[in-house]
């Protein structure tokens, strides 16, 4: 596959954006949350001539793409942060203030301070929130002790530290939740750079994999490079073998699963998750915790006028992933777009890449294609593809870089 080829395309703007707006000042679009797609939406909108208001309640952006390498201290915390001073200078209004309710029926927003904010349309990227409630024994507080670090800053940052106090010979416990989660790729990607760490760190230290699934993206990929890169270092205990966590014990620092517990020095639990809470008070998520979406216009199934983008989005084979989200962003605009000015929007195509590193110079990637077709986004057969299970160290080499390149092309883009 041409990488290079898929981010261009990616990163196309949609040709209904570049037509003169006549009147477009007047249309309201409120954007919630400054993420890769939210952000990416805020500012194609207002290219095309529209009043955009990008609400986000923190004024930093932390990156999860590469917070993996953060944990493994090949990477610094500085490197995953962003600001929204280049949005600002080009016109976008940013309100940085967190959006706690929605009254869809009067096409208002509402913040914590009191503040209403009338829209004509609503983009929701309001990213995930974990279930704290749905695995026994994990809450808030176990969190502090036995970090999840599936939203990069803090957690990301005391993961890191717990692995660089734990001494050499201590275990390591990583759990994966069922689909869907942020980033499919992502536990493995970290497992694989929390084995390299201890490989190069505290070699005589061990690392559990417990996953609530038997199959995973990227699977054949991951699977070979562990056993070539961290034999008798990474045990993966899929579901069939007992690798569906039952509880924790945060004091005890213990897992439990069907087969057995698992005691470790250091407990990184990935639990459960669901859309953040914006989209539940916006009535726009339903009993999954997910947004049903429109696959051409990305407008809510459940409430006229709120458009949902990112990972809150359920919609099909599209991943929740930052490059899916960068794309939905443009496509949701186009369409937002087109609604604002009567027209038809177009059938989008969307071209989602995952890039993992399972070492700093071992790359892998997973690319895929996407047209709506009967209600949701399905694949292209054949569009995309895998890495090849037997490339050579240059091409691993080589993906590793690309990887780098796409996070900063894509933050540039985004971001500057």
């Amino acid at each position: 596959m041409r990488r290079r080829g898929l981010l261009s395309a990616a990163l196309a703007a949609p040709s209904a954006l570049a037509q003169p707006l006549a009147g477009a000042a007047r249309a309201r679009v409120v954007v919630v949350g400054g993420g890769f797609g939210g952000a990416t939406c805020a500012r194609a909108l207002h290219r095309a001539g529209f009043g955009v208001m990008l609400v986000e309640a923190s004024p930093t952006y932390t990156a999860c793409p590469f917070s993996n390498a953060v944990i493994a201290g090949l990477r610094e915390m500085e490197g995953q942060r962003f600001g929204y001073q280049a949005i600002r200078r080009e016109g976008v209004a940013v309100l940085h203030a967190r959006a706690t309710g929605v009254d869809g029926t009067a096409r208002r927003l509402f913040t914590e301070d009191g503040t209403a904010l009338p829209y004509d349309r609503l983009v929701l990227a309001p990213g995930i929130a974990p279930r704290l409630d749905a695995i026994p024994g994990y809450d808030a507080a176990a969190a502090e002790g036995l970090p999840h670090a599936w939203q990069a800053g803090a957690q990301t940052l005391l993961l890191r530290r717990q692995l660089e106090a734990m001494e050499d010979g201590g275990t390591v416990i990583l759990t994966v939740p069922p689909n869907p989660y942020r980033c499919p790729p992502g536990p493995y990607e970290r497992a694989s750079l929390v084995a390299y760490y201890l490989k190069t760190r505290k070699p005589r230290s061990k690392l559990i994999v417990l996953d609530a699934k038997d199959s995973f993206s990227k699977q054949r990929l991951f699977e070979a490079a562990w056993a070539a890169l961290y034999p008798g270092l990474l045990e993966y205990v899929p579901l069939s073998a007992g690798g569906g966590v039952t509880s924790v014990d945060a004091g005890e620092r213990t897992v439990s699963t069907d087969f057995g517990d698992h005691r470790g020095e250091v407990i990184n639990v990935i639990p459960p998750q669901r859309a953040a809470p914006v989209a539940a008070v916006a009535g726009a998520a339903d009993r999954s915790g997910w947004c049903p979406i429109d696959p051409v216009t990305f407008e809510s199934r459940l409430v006229p006028g709120i458009h949902v983008i990112g990972d809150a989005a359920i919609g099909g084979a599209v991943p929740k992933s930052a490059f899916a989200a960068n794309a939905q962003g443009r496509v949701c605009a186009a369409a937002v777009a087109a609604l604002l000015r009567g027209e038809e929007p177009a059938e989008p195509r969307l071209v989602n890449t995952c890039y993992s590193l399972v070492a700093p110079d071992y790359g892998i990637s997973v690319a895929g294609v996407y047209r709506p077709r009967n209600g949701l986004l399905a694949d292209i057969e054949g569009a995309g593809g895998t890495s090849a299970l037997d490339a050579p160290a240059e091409t691993r080499a080589l993906e590793a870089a690309y990887a780098a390149d796409w996070f900063r092309t894509v933050t540039e883009d985004v971001f500057a």
